[in-house]
């Protein structure tokens, strides 16, 4: 690396935002609310994740981003094949059950097979089924990107939002 680009990299680490002020600043951007889920073989697995993203029309790809110390992520990398459940206004219980790490999160939420097997939850406003293609590191969380398989969404729905620190819906 150059002496120029270098001194141009040490200037940004100096001048990089604080983790508190950074998290602040970001939740005044509005996220849905999504749980990603796959199927061991065995047993559903899933996690709620605000990191979604369209990321390509061609080829149809989707992104999130786990934190790396999810301890369900690794589980359903392995599973490949995923369902992405874009969650409703009304599902704010759903989105907690599935913040938390342990325990049986599938115990009291209706959830059937997708057409690749991970589960599609009941009342879900949107599913993406997809299959993990790539992981890129990214700080403290992974990028990863998954090609879409198939899609359905409810046109009549409202989504589940979360900004600054707090969820709601539209009005």
């Amino acid at each position: 690396m150059s002496a120029e680009i270098t001194a141009v990299a040490d200037q940004d680490r100096l001048s990089a935002p604080d983790a508190a002020t950074l998290r602040k600043v970001m939740s005044h951007f509005c996220t849905g609310v999504a749980v990603i889920t796959a199927h061991d073989g065995d047993r559903p697995l899933g996690f709620t994740c605000q990191s979604v993203v369209s990321l390509s029309l061609e080829p149809p790809y989707i992104s999130f981003c786990p934190t790396k110390t999810s301890t369900s992520w690794p589980l359903l990398r392995e599973a490949r094949h995923l369902c992405i459940n874009v969650l409703a206004h009304d599902q704010k219980d759903v989105c907690s059950t599935f913040a938390v790490s342990g325990g049986d999160k599938f115990a009291n939420v209706d959830w059937s097979p997708a057409g690749n097997g991970a589960p599609a939850l009941g009342g879900a406003l949107a599913r993406i089924e997809a299959t993990v293609e790539v992981e890129h590191e990214a700080g403290d969380h992974t990028i990863v990107i998954a090609r879409i398989t198939d899609l359905t969404a409810d046109d009549e729905g409202r989504p589940l939002l979360f900004f600054k620190g707090g969820f709601g819906g539209f009005a």
